[in-house]
């Protein structure tokens, strides 16, 4: 049986953020990862990788930026987003284990801008904007390809934010979850339900977190 999570306040120049470990009983890497800009660590992905991980050795950190923590309803610029995933990081790092950088939507943006300066092993994306909806010309792929270390994105097959084959070639790898949502949210007609979708998604993970060592 895995420990009960516990929760952890740090203080960053962005305000005071949150962290929700979940250990693994044998840690050998550990998953750091936000929600975005429209939503908490409440977010379906970000529990279910809480709940199944530390049994694949993977303690998982779900960070609550200091803007959440604060009960604002809005995010604030990727500049202070930023600063705020800097500021967590030490505390992130303390363990002692190789650190994988993550976020849902605005919290992989994040993840992948700072992860070559912060020594992130590696970066996990879920759900990455890869553009405003309607909005293909307003990419953000740069981002994405300029992480600079192995990084995985998980997106849903409808995501108004970027449909897999929207995405470029590039140094990274990209699992599917088909006909889920920003959210990961799948139809009823398509056959997946939410469980199946969260076990695309948590196999996907499991998998690519096992070949990092």
């Amino acid at each position: 049986m895995s420990p009960q999570p516990r929760t952890q306040n740090v203080t960053t120049d962005a305000g005071e953020a949150r962290i929700t470990w979940f250990p693994a009983p044998e840690p050998r890497l550990l998953l750091a990862t936000s929600h975005g800009a429209g939503g908490g660590i409440e977010a379906r992905d970000l529990k279910t990788l809480a709940a199944a991980l530390p049994g694949h050795g993977v303690t998982v950190a779900l960070v609550e930026q200091p803007w959440r923590v604060a009960g604002k309803k809005m995010a604030p610029a990727p500049k202070t987003l930023d600063t705020g995933w800097r500021g967590v990081w030490p505390a992130l790092a303390a363990p002692g284990l190789p650190v994988v950088s993550s976020g849902r939507s605005a919290g992989a943006r994040v993840a992948c801008r700072t992860a070559a300066e912060l020594g992130a092993l590696a970066v996990l994306a879920l759900s990455f904007p890869l553009h405003p909806p309607g909005r293909p010309e307003k990419s953000r792929a740069d981002e994405l390809l300029s992480t600079g270390v192995p990084t995985l994105v998980v997106q849903g097959g409808n995501d108004p934010f970027g449909r897999p084959e929207e995405f470029p070639a590039g140094p990274y790898e990209l699992r599917e979850v088909p006909h889920g949502d920003h959210g990961f949210a799948v139809p009823k007609k398509s056959g997946l339900d939410e469980a199946g979708a969260m076990g695309v998604l948590t196999g996907a993970v499991a998998k690519w977190l096992a070949a990092l060592g």
